[in-house]
């Protein structure tokens, strides 16, 4: 026999809809609580509950110290006791998990666990009313209609609610208290209340699942959906292919005198269903989509900028049945396919085509067949007239559309696919990362940088290809002149300059290695004057003359002539190196010698004076040497004229080019 524990807790799961282990965890946790709360213990304590699910007797276990002596009875046992209890190797200063249940527990317990056994409960059971319904996303449940207040309906789902939003629901339902209804699940949102479910009766995959219960051969997959266009409460059409041979898709839509898809039409309060086969020729499909009126032609058209668009020709007496009401037939054809559909009448098409008739791309013989061109134009003052129309004369307008319309048609076709095919070529020069580039980016005016945003050429690559099309493709653009299409093109021709000169720099980098040997002699020749230039020194002539290793490096090489110095100033330059200016040589019989640190150097005796004028020898007091003293020019380093002092007599203070 049961103990009353166990049929409580049995009807807590049942109730709930909730596993035993999550209740007994929740009922764990709130024992566990009631403990802490009547013993008043810290909560770093350690503390265990283990009930038994046959007597419902609880079981507490606390974390306490082994002590010889008690202080605290909540955290400290003795040894004996723990050497009792399951611990014979117990010691001094260890921690123990004892028997801790108080007396009369069960009471206490069910008077001060009941708020936390209700909440943990609670919480168990939003968390799996979300598992159960974010599961069933994209899937219909039944429901009830509970309340209506303001644009939002409640509607019940056993266990939890659901709310029907007006954009969710149907334009032609009234919805009372009590109604049954189905509803499609739109989404499942987590809240701190629970779980929050919107539901649906307008979307069009709420069709799609009915269409799955009522009819097993699309459950099954032997029937598959292509598509639905769907206008809620008004009118659906339903595209369907057989996947398997043998099969009518439609007739197992309808079913037998229809009784499959009435049963779905009064589900969705009396909502009309077309279901039409789907076949992979686009003229035909379309055709069969704007049933229940017939199609005498279908021209199709693939512009690259404006999109597919169907030129759909039909009988006079099917025109208002081939739009439909207000539109809605077309409407929802167009949606079923995916085409722009154009519905023109035979007699207008053919009035068209009629002056048309003399275009490059129309059958000639039309245009020289002039028994033709006269009944052709008797039949259309007849029309124009109200008079009946035979169906000769039908068949005879249908075949001027055809030769003319038709032609004209596929001629355009053609052009539009050489386009594409000039567009995809267009492309391949493009490089990828022109596709992430705003056009933002580039110099243009407010003007007409709007023009182009506002005809979708929003990336630089979008420019590049109008570019590529050809100028007309820009100037086609409304408010888009001549002179805007050349500020366009000036500034993609700037931005590429900065494409390519950032190559080059990449390509100069890449080339760095011939400098690291020129660079590694002009190191070499630093140490070895480093090593003979006392350090006050070397320190004086950095502070004033900060380019003055530099120049004592060039210094140091042995001297050139006229015309390699020449020959190198530009590449010295890149490197900001200064250079000393020689003058040619007139005597090459005479020599001189440049003391530069130590070092000597030849030169004529005219050189060495040309070199030190506009120099002043004077003795430095402080520094207790004789320096030179000159006036400099004005340099791209130096603001003003400025008095430079301190250079050793041995130095060679070099000009800057």
């Amino acid at each position: 026999m049961k103990s009353e524990f166990m049929l409580a807790f049995n009807e807590i799961c049942e109730s709930r809809g909730l596993s035993s282990d999550v209740v007994i965890d929740a009922l764990k946790t709130a024992l566990v609580s009631a403990y802490r709360r009547n013993t008043n213990v810290s909560n770093i304590q350690g503390v265990e509950v283990e009930i038994d699910r046959r007597t419902g007797e609880a079981t507490i276990y606390a974390e306490k110290e082994v002590v010889d002596s008690i202080i605290d009875t909540r955290t400290e046992v003795l040894v004996q006791v723990a050497t009792k209890n399951g611990f014979p190797d117990a010691e001094v200063g260890e921690m123990v998990m004892i028997e801790s249940t108080p007396e009369n527990f069960g009471r206490i317990a069910a008077q001060t666990a009941k708020q936390v056994i209700l909440q943990r409960v609670r919480e168990a059971e939003r968390e799996k009313l979300y598992e159960d319904f974010s599961a069933r996303e994209g899937e219909i449940v039944n429901g009830t209609v509970q309340s209506v207040t303001g644009q939002n309906i409640t509607i019940g789902l056993g266990r939890t609610e659901a709310v029907l939003p007006r954009s969710q629901q149907s334009s032609r339902e009234r919805y009372r208290a009590h109604d049954k209804i189905r509803v499609y699940v739109l989404e499942v949102r987590r809240t701190s209340r629970g779980p929050q479910i919107i539901v649906s009766r307008n979307h069009r995959n709420l069709l799609r699942r009915l269409l799955e219960l009522e009819v097993p051969e699309i459950y099954n997959g032997q029937v598959d959906i292509k598509s639905i266009a769907r206008e809620a409460g008004a009118r659906s059409k339903v595209a369907v292919v057989a996947m398997q041979p043998g099969i009518d898709p439609v007739g197992a839509c309808v079913g037998m005198r229809g009784v499959r898809i009435q049963s779905i039409v009064r589900e969705l309060n009396d909502e009309k269903i077309d279901v039409i086969e789907w076949d992979p020729d686009q003229r035909s499909f379309i055709a069969k989509a704007l049933s229940p009126a017939r199609v005498s032609q279908v021209f199709l058209e693939d512009h690259p900028d404006e999109g597919r668009t169907a030129i759909v020709i039909v009988p006079d007496d099917q025109l208002s049945l081939a739009i439909g009401r207000e539109g809605q037939n077309a409407r929802l054809a167009a949606k079923l396919t995916g085409w722009r559909i154009d519905i023109k009448s035979l007699t207008e098409a053919a009035t068209e085509s009629l002056a048309r008739r003399n275009d490059r791309a129309a059958d000639p013989a039309v245009a020289q067949n002039k028994g033709l061109i006269g009944k052709i134009e008797i039949v259309l003052a007849k029309k124009e007239a109200n008079r009946p129309i035979t169906s000769e004369d039908y068949m005879m307008l249908n075949r001027l559309v055809g030769a003319v319309e038709g032609r004209i048609v596929a001629f355009r076709a053609t052009e539009y696919d050489k386009i594409q095919k000039a567009r995809a070529d267009a492309r391949k020069h493009i490089p990828k990362e022109a596709w992430d580039i705003s056009v933002d980016e580039l110099e243009l005016s407010t003007r007409v940088r709007g023009l182009l945003v506002a005809n979708n050429v929003t990336t630089y690559g979008d420019v590049l290809m109008k570019l590529e099309s050809g100028d007309d493709s820009l100037l086609e653009i409304r408010g888009f002149g001549q002179k805007a299409l050349d500020q366009v093109k000036e500034a993609v021709e700037g931005y590429t300059l900065v494409v390519e000169t950032i190559e080059e720099e990449i390509e100069e980098e890449a080339e760095e290695p011939e400098m690291d040997g020129a660079a590694a002699v002009e190191d070499e020749a630093e140490a070895v004057i480093d090593t003979e230039v006392e350090e006050e020194i070397e320190e004086d002539v950095e502070e004033k003359l900060p380019d003055s290793e530099e120049v004592l490096d060039e210094a140091i090489e042995e001297p050139i002539e006229e015309e390699v110095v020449e020959e190198q100033v530009p590449a010295i330059d890149d490197l900001d190196i200064s250079l000393v200016q020689v003058q040619p040589e007139k005597t090459p019989e005479k020599k001189k010698v440049i003391v530069v640190k130590g070092e000597s150097t030849e030169g004529t005796e005219e050189e060495e004076g040309d070199k030190m004028r506009g120099k002043e020898l004077v003795f430095d007091e402080q520094l207790g040497r004789v320096v030179t003293k000159r006036k400099r020019k004005l340099g791209r380093r130096r603001p003003q004229w400025e008095d430079y002092e301190g250079m050793e007599t041995d130095e060679v203070f070099e000009d800057e080019i």
